[in-house]
């Protein structure tokens, strides 16, 4: 543009001073300091991070995981009782894991070889398998013939007549599992086969999700894990039949809250029960002069104020009577009231 198109009363500025500020803020944000993050701050950073894995979806919310879980604990309390019974030996079983993963990864983390149980929870739909270390099951197989349920050798295979003792087990431990959900449907385990090596086992798809619930056991110096894996699809139904249950039950009514399931493996357990009454006073010279054949009086009161004890402990008040020709006492409330 030539001077002479320029308007009266405008000032052009030469080349040097119109680049003399965009040069001056370059200089100055070449000089200003970078702002570094502390070592600490990416520390923090990094703990933040949590790994994910999106090949192995999660079927199961927090609270259907925390109501499955709760379940299970049950059932290794239950399993434990049923167990000591069976093998009149002291078995401790303890929830260790419970979780969903893919079909193949549950198998290629099986030993070999192992006992590999496949059954059936009739008339749900898919294939279940219970996986029990040889060690495990011969533990309890020696302790049935007889044995002391210590140092088993585990490096041998099962006999026929410890395959029949170890299937008898199985079907205990599955009794038990399936007796679980009997308030919402009623299960019968089926044996569909057994196997010792999972390589080439096919009862479900590649990628089929799987509950997973691992348990620990201790039957002699044997330490083991239990394995149960059903399919999604299998226990889904019983997952959401537990989470409507729980929400029919009333949180607020505390007799709910404080409802106490009984144990059914204490039904043969013998307790000593006494009944005594307070109350009768005999001076020394009195009780001295007893003999066969005297009647000492009772005060009417005392008929009425019998105290029914379990083992040591007072339980209840009770009122003495007769039934037939037995001597019988009532039971009155559960207070015991010592007179």
């Amino acid at each position: 543009m030539s001077l002479e198109n320029l308007s009266p009363g405008r000032t052009v500025l030469p080349t040097e001073e119109a680049d003399r500020p965009l040069s001056d803020a370059r200089s100055e944000a070449a000089a200003a300091p970078t702002a570094v993050p502390a070592s600490t701050g990416n520390q923090a950073k990094r703990e933040e991070i949590r790994p994910c894995d999106f090949r192995q979806p999660a079927f199961l919310t927090s609270n259907e995981l925390r109501r499955v879980r709760s379940r299970h604990e049950e059932f290794a309390r239950s399993l434990s009782g049923r167990l000591a019974n069976y093998l009149r030996l002291e078995v401790e079983i303890q929830l260790a894991k419970l979780q969903t993963i893919l079909y193949h990864q549950f198998t290629e983390n099986l030993a070999n070889p192992t006992i590999l149980t496949l059954f059936k929870a009739e008339p749900l739909r898919g294939t279940c398998l219970l996986d029990m270390p040889p060690r495990l099951g011969l533990t309890m197989v020696d302790r049935l013939l007889g044995g002391s349920a210590q140092s088993v050798n585990a490096s041998r295979g099962l006999s026929e007549i410890e395959i029949a003792l170890h299937d008898e087990i199985v079907r205990l431990v599955l009794g038990e599992w399936c007796a679980l959900w009997r308030k919402s449907t009623e299960l019968r385990p089926t044996i569909i086969g057994q196997e010792n090596n999972a390589r080439f086992l096919q009862t479900a798809t590649h990628d089929t999700v799987m509950l997973c619930v691992a348990m620990e056991v201790r039957v002699g110096d044997s330490l083991e894990t239990l394995q149960l894996a059903f399919p999604y699809f299998t226990v889904e139904s019983l997952v959401r039949q537990l989470g409507q249950s729980n929400q029919q039950e009333s949180p607020a009514n505390p007799a709910n809250q404080a409802r106490i399931a009984w144990n059914h493996n204490f039904d043969d357990v013998k307790a000593q029960v006494t009944a005594q009454w307070h109350g009768l006073k005999l001076t020394a010279g009195q009780l001295g002069n007893l003999k066969p054949g005297d009647i000492i009086p009772l005060e009417p009161e005392s008929v009425s104020a019998v105290q029914v004890s379990v083992g040591n402990l007072p339980k209840f008040r009770a009122r003495l009577g007769t039934l037939g020709n037995h001597w019988a006492v009532e039971l009155l409330d559960q207070t015991p009231k010592i007179v």
